[in-house]
């Protein structure tokens, strides 16, 4: 295969993003209290939702679902007799909303409250940045590792820095959550692996190789034509394994994903994906991948986002639909939840419509949009904070053993974190 071109450093840093969060990726979060959000209580119209979604017909039963109460508050949902005694690790998500951004630092007392009644133990939170006018996508990562460590002081009764699997069980023994610093994409890295080195020492466990674009490490999802991992990235691979870093595919184009597994000598994961047999889209993996992953030890978190299905909102019965294929292909030791998704739910009111549309134009515009992103990124069936109670709680319904939903719930991220960090 002809060498696919490699775009300069400054290319790259103008398109490297985290999830949909175009908005947040690009400033340092402003360490200030947003005016007025506790009192946005408007429910979107429905010719609004019909409009931001295109030409997607509606799930039968979502207009029941706009409701601002089922957004803002947490519902009352099903729930599993096991989730509170289990590890539940979402391999993708953060304490407040980052897709369509809605909350800034430092944390309000309702998102406070919405994480501790969450029962999550620990997330994988996104903390890379873009390159902005003040500053490189190395700076400005920087800027964001501190706020979130300025957070972390700031709240010692409800977060806690995940670094060793240890933090987790302390996380879970004390009742709180645990933050585990990742990156969506290797951008701030550059071209100098001393960083992530670097990186590894102020926190970061987890590095996605790519974005949905090509950067000098490999190729993004969406890209036409993927050369697999760079010398540089097979470099960079190996930096990783070594510091005790987990690689994170879940962007990755095809070729550079195979490639990752294959180089890494460690398991690897894929955060946040879905099944491409279910339903083919770009930001999904196939089966032959999925095999790959889970025969080297690796795990793939499923997601709650519009990627899962064809048109319309998606539902909890497409979520588990994704989870039991994979159990299907990968076996119940590889398959987990990334949500890419906040804690915080996804209130739809107010100046969603705008905020929304802000961000699909912006991310239209710079080439990184995958298809399906003119859907709401959520699912309306698991828009509160214990999500992760009505997926298990499901499951048990649906015959699985308690052994397997422990084991989806973070069993087997903890059993992979366990095995790669140091």
């Amino acid at each position: 295969m002809a060498a696919t071109r490699r775009r300069t450093n400054s290319e790259f840093a103008s398109l490297s993003v985290c999830s949909l969060s175009c908005s947040l990726c690009s400033v340092r979060m402003p360490r200030r209290r947003a005016d007025g959000e506790a009192g946005i209580r408007r429910a979107m119209k429905r010719r609004d939702f019909v409009r931001l979604a295109g030409t997607a017909a509606l799930a039968p039963g979502l207009t029941r679902a706009i409701d601002s109460d089922l957004f803002v508050r947490t519902r009352t949902a099903p729930s599993w007799p096991g989730y509170d005694d289990a590890l539940v690790i979402d391999a993708l998500a953060g304490p407040i909303q980052f897709n369509i951004p809605q909350q800034t630092l430092p944390l309000e007392d309702a998102a406070l409250d919405h994480i501790r009644r969450s029962g999550i133990t620990a997330v994988n939170l996104t903390v890379n940045a873009r390159a902005s006018e003040g500053g490189s996508a190395f700076e400005n990562t920087q800027a964001r590792i501190a706020d979130w460590t300025s957070e972390l002081r700031a709240q010692p009764a409800v977060l806690t820095a995940v670094r060793a699997i240890d933090d987790v069980r302390d996380a879970k023994a004390t009742g709180r959550l645990g933050l585990i610093l990742g990156f969506q994409d290797g951008v701030p890295v550059e071209d100098d692996l001393q960083r992530i080195s670097e990186f590894y020492d102020l926190g970061i466990r987890i590095i996605q190789l790519t974005y949905n674009v090509e950067n000098k490490i490999g190729t993004g999802c969406l890209a036409s034509d993927d050369g697999g991992l760079s010398e540089l990235g097979i470099e960079a691979v190996a930096r990783m394994d070594r510091v005790g870093m987990l690689i994170d595919l879940s962007h990755c184009g095809p070729r550079t994903t195979n490639d990752g597994i294959l180089f890494s000598d460690r398991p690897v994961s894929i955060t946040h994906s879905g099944c491409k047999t279910v339903f083919d889209h770009p930001r999904s993996k196939d089966d032959t991948t999925l095999r790959l992953l889970a025969d080297r030890g690796g795990v793939v978190g499923i997601y709650l986002m519009p990627f899962l299905n064809p048109n319309g909102a998606p539902s909890l019965a497409d979520v588990l639909r994704h989870i039991e294929h994979a159990l299907d292909v990968c076996g119940e030791d590889h398959v987990g939840i990334g949500s890419d998704q906040g804690i915080v739910p996804l209130d739809v009111s107010g100046d969603f419509p705008s905020r929304f549309e802000a961000v699909s134009r912006d991310r239209s515009a710079a080439g990184i949009a995958a298809p399906r992103e003119d859907t709401i990124p959520y699912v309306p069936d698991l828009n509160h904070p214990r999500r992760l109670d009505t997926i298990a709680d499901r499951m048990a319904a649906r015959g699985h053993a308690s052994r397997v939903i422990e084991k989806v719930l973070g069993a087997n991220f903890m059993r992979l974190f366990g095995e790669v960090w140091r």
